[in-house]
């Protein structure tokens, strides 16, 4: 049997709800399974742009159509456990694992309702620009506040 390189990464393992500072319901629908019966992968990454976004709105951190400025997703990543379904509500968890001077790391564990395990989890960062220019910019003090029951 060879030997495990010493770089090797275990495979990760679902998170728990103690992980995550605050949760949201998510309605599945039916266009979001796919032909094997399950949410297909490219809907998880909705459902966490839709969980952080949702919040920052909630919070008045974000104005959609106005806000000078705004989060562009610069970099994602989900992994996978266990499978969700159509008709299942599903509870999204999430935190800030960093916020730095212009960007903010969000992760995202989704859960069957009730479930004390993930059934994925994930992250993305936002890198915050000025709206007309696109060009990086701090943080705002706003955004930071809202933020920082998610820490």
């Amino acid at each position: 049997m060879p030997a495990t390189p010493a770089n090797a990464t275990a495979r990760a393992q679902p998170r728990g709800r103690q992980d995550f500072r605050l949760f949201r319901p998510i309605t599945t629908r039916w266009a979001d399974n796919d032909a094997y019966g399950h949410v297909n992968n490219v809907v998880y990454y909705s459902w966490f742009d839709t969980a952080v976004n949702a919040y920052l709105i909630e919070q008045g951190a974000l104005d959609i159509e106005r806000s000078p400025t705004i989060g562009l997703v610069v970099e994602t990543q989900c992994q996978y456990f266990a499978p969700l379904a159509f008709p299942q509500t599903i509870e999204a968890g999430l935190r800030v694992a960093r916020l730095g001077a212009s960007s903010v790391r969000y992760e995202v564990g989704l859960f069957a309702q009730g479930a004390p395990q993930t059934a994925a989890h994930g992250h993305f960062v936002h890198v915050y620009v000025d709206r007309a220019s696109r060009r990086p910019v701090p943080v705002p003090e706003a955004l930071r506040a809202a933020l920082a029951p998610l820490l």
